[in-house]
């Protein structure tokens, strides 16, 4: 039996479903696709930030090294100005955990010196004999934690009577790893600060120069381009004379902060001219317009916020320019002064090649340098990547 066909001219029968709308029903589509089209922007960066392991790696190892800066005393195992001239430039001790086949744990053996008449250099000779363990959650060296607690306590400590020097000591006794924990504090705040510096600089200046244009525009793109082609060692190092040598060693920080900051706005100040040049004629930005929104809100409230990610990202990879640009100053002598102690600074007991030659363990000052450097490097492709988590 088959279907009777409509008549020539008669209206077709519509049918319209009671049923309550339901949102969230999507046909043909399993759950990981409904799980994947209804997350967030947020969560879709996340997702792929995730993908990048070197990116996430290096996103942990700087949150733990961070990290260290807020417990650098407890972590030290000696005091930031404990001098021990009997052991005065000794190599790095070996920790070992088997002495004569037999497990005693982590430990270090005694030294000896005797001095090179020849040379007149410190000879230090392991003594197998004297096995001195190392101890944790130890009493040790006196500090005062932040400058208000008095406290004692170390992660780490050498036996009681021994020596525990990891990375060697330096010209006046002092021990390396513990200048290193130490000097962290130093030049990785700094290179936050000065980027919070530039990124405020970045924005307001760029943000303006992109959003009005006109002569505002090429005034800052010419003061940029005058800026970006100054060489940049000979002019840290000009800003940096200038610095009275009767400032504290507070103020000295401070103010090499402030220099770093000023100059590394210029990269980022284009970067948001850039944007703001091609989101300034979209609708919404019309739309505040002709709502009254001044400029400065305008700028902060809608276009800014679009390109945040872009942001972070560049100002990621721009810390590493200020950690080296302090490193550089102080190594050359022009930046930080004892006694505040940074990698820069510890970096300046290597500077003579008979130093290099005969005492290597000074430029393991350098080793943090760069893992820094190449960590964030990597976390700002990462989140470059993951600024725009729709390509």
């Amino acid at each position: 039996m088959t279907a009777s066909l409509p008549r020539p001219g008669a209206p077709l029968e519509h049918y319209v479903s009671t049923a309550a709308f339901d949102p969230d029903q999507f046909e043909a589509m399993s759950a990981g696709q409904a799980r994947y089209y209804q997350a967030s922007q947020k969560r879709l960066m996340w997702w792929k930030f995730k993908r990048h392991k070197l990116a996430l790696a290096s996103g942990i190892f700087l949150i733990l090294l961070y990290g260290t800066i807020l417990i650098s005393e407890f972590l030290a195992p000696y005091g930031l100005h404990t001098r021990n001239v009997e052991y005065i430039h000794s190599p790095p001790q070996a920790i070992h955990l088997f002495d004569q086949g037999k497990f005693v744990g982590p430990f270090v053996y005694g030294r000896t010196m005797t001095l090179d008449l020849d040379t007149l250099r410190r000879v230090y000779t392991e003594n197998s004999t004297d096995v001195q363990p190392i101890r944790f959650l130890c009493h040790g060296d006196p500090y005062r934690f932040w400058g208000m607690v008095d406290s004692d306590i170390h992660l780490v400590c050498p036996a009681v009577g021994g020596q525990m020097y990891l990375l060697g000591t330096d010209r006046l006794g002092r021990d390396v790893l513990s200048r290193i924990i130490y000097g962290a504090r130093i030049s990785l705040t700094i290179g936050l600060i000065g980027i919070a510096i530039s990124f405020v600089l970045g924005i307001v200046i760029g943000g303006l120069a992109g959003y009005h244009g006109g002569i505002f525009d090429l005034l800052v793109q010419r003061v940029i381009e005058v800026l970006q082609s100054l060489p940049s060692l000979p002019l840290w190092m000009a800003l940096a004379a200038i610095m009275p040598v009767s400032w504290s060693p507070i103020l000295i920080y401070f103010g090499i902060t402030i220099i770093l900051g000023i100059l590394d706005w210029t990269g980022l100040a284009r970067a948001v001219r850039s944007k703001l040049l091609s989101l300034r004629e979209e609708d919404y930005v019309l739309a505040a317009q002709l709502m009254g929104a001044s400029s400065p809100r305008v700028i902060g409230r809608h276009l800014v916020p679009g390109f945040m990610s872009h942001l972070i990202a560049t100002a990621t990879i721009s810390i590493p320019s200020m950690i080296l640009g302090e490193t550089a100053l102080s190594f050359l002598g022009l930046g930080l002064r004892p006694p505040i102690t940074s990698w820069g600074i510890l970096l300046t007991e290597a500077r003579g090649a008979s130093v290099i030659a005969f005492y290597p363990w000074l430029l393991f000052p350098m080793v943090p340098v760069i893992l820094v450097i190449l960590a964030f490097n990597f976390l700002g492709d990462g989140l470059r990547d993951a600024a725009d988590p729709y390509k």
